[in-house]
């Protein structure tokens, strides 16, 4: 964040350069409340709604082996998804501290938990996360420069670091360019999910609904296979408790 996005505030309420009871040093730093509702929507609809859905459903499909079984399994992880997000909506009103996981294990279990939860997700989950999701962008940014051979992988792993430099950036400089990239690309991939379904939706119309005269046909028995078919879906859910991170800069946090 820019210096500009911090806001001086006494410990006793008073404004800088008023004068304290409490003296210079119970001077705390908070983050500005910038982000608004619809803000803080298009956060969770962009989170979740990300390279996973275009990804993951070629991994439902095949480690469940039939199209009935993949549809109960993305049903499965949506209701899981949706308790999760009351869960997280909760806590969120209740201890509004940023940081989510964090902020919740330190008020439950103490700093040593909280703390090597954040390691965990600041060292092995979210750089492995924010690696698959640069990738697939650069997947389908390069796919139409190359559409009668293989993507050249340095070309690839290129644009996914530049594409990685450029948002951290833009999330350090200013919550407000954050904000607004955000609300862009969310836009753009509920368009593009939009036209997804709309050409599923003429495709059926047409007849073409072989796949669904024995749904359950080939369902695979084998429970490992399964349960890698609902941590494909679960994959595609993911970014429910994102806003929770950045509670303190929402404006209504309980709207």
């Amino acid at each position: 964040m820019g210096a500009e996005e911090y806001d001086v505030v006494a410990a006793d309420g008073a404004k800088p350069g008023s004068t304290s009871s409490t003296g210079g040093e119970d001077d705390a730093i908070n983050l500005k409340p910038k982000i608004s509702l619809l803000n803080g929507v298009t956060i969770i609809v962009g989170s979740i709604i990300g390279s996973g859905i275009f990804v993951s459903p070629k991994g439902v499909l095949e480690n469940a082996g039939s199209v009935g079984l993949s549809l109960i399994i993305w049903v499965m992880c949506g209701l899981f998804s949706m308790i999760g997000a009351y869960c997280y909506a909760e806590l969120g009103t209740s201890i509004m501290k940023s940081g989510a996981d964090y902020a919740y294990i330190y008020e439950a279990y103490g700093p040593f938990l909280a703390f090597l939860r954040l390691w965990v997700e600041c060292m092995i989950v979210r750089p492995c996360s924010q690696a698959i999701v640069a990738l697939t962008f650069s997947y389908y940014v390069i796919e139409p420069l190359f559409p009668d051979c293989e993507q050249p992988d340095i070309a690839v792993r290129l644009l996914a670091v530049v594409c990685i430099l450029i948002l951290t950036f833009i999330n350090c400089y200013d919550v407000k360019w954050a904000t607004r990239v955000q609300d862009i690309f969310t836009y753009a991939k509920l368009l593009a999910l939009a036209l997804i379904i709309i050409t599923g939706i003429v495709q059926l119309c047409r007849g073409e609904t072989e796949n669904f005269n024995d749904p359950f046909e080939y369902t695979e028995t084998n429970i490992a296979k399964a349960t890698l078919g609902f941590y494909s879906g679960l994959f595609a859910y993911n970014g429910w408790n994102y806003l929770n991170y950045v509670i303190e800069e929402l404006q209504d946090p309980v709207k």
